[in-house]
């Protein structure tokens, strides 16, 4: 398995690299990270689930090891955390059987019928 709190530590390391040779990029990226945090709507435990639930669904591995920690931060539980990647999971499976749908309306253009 990865070593997650050093793959973390890298990993803004490079970003940081990268924040230096296009500021503005990273500057966007945090605009669009903390917009939500602005409507106080929902806190930030809420968020970070929701965070690290999209970062499974999008199979990145930095966004999980961020998440994790921001959530954990924030006062998520092992359950909460585990009952959000329930989330993703049904995401995905629903995902998967929406596309499945596609696929066959594919099938059915091809085939003429």
């Amino acid at each position: 398995m990865l070593d997650w709190l050093q793959y973390r530590k890298e990993l803004l390391g490079r970003i940081g690299e990268i924040g230096k040779l296009s500021p503005d990029t990273l500057k966007g990226y945090q605009t669009l990270s903390g917009a939500g945090e602005k409507t106080g709507h929902l806190d930030a435990k809420t968020r970070e689930l929701i965070s690290l639930a999209v970062a499974v669904t999008t199979r990145c591995d930095g966004c999980i090891t961020v998440h994790v920690g921001e959530a954990l931060k924030h006062g998520a539980s092992r359950e909460e955390i585990a009952e959000a990647l329930g989330v993703a999971v049904a995401m995905n499976a629903g995902a998967a059987l929406v596309y499945s749908a596609r696929a066959m309306d594919a099938v059915n253009a091809h085939s003429g019928g």
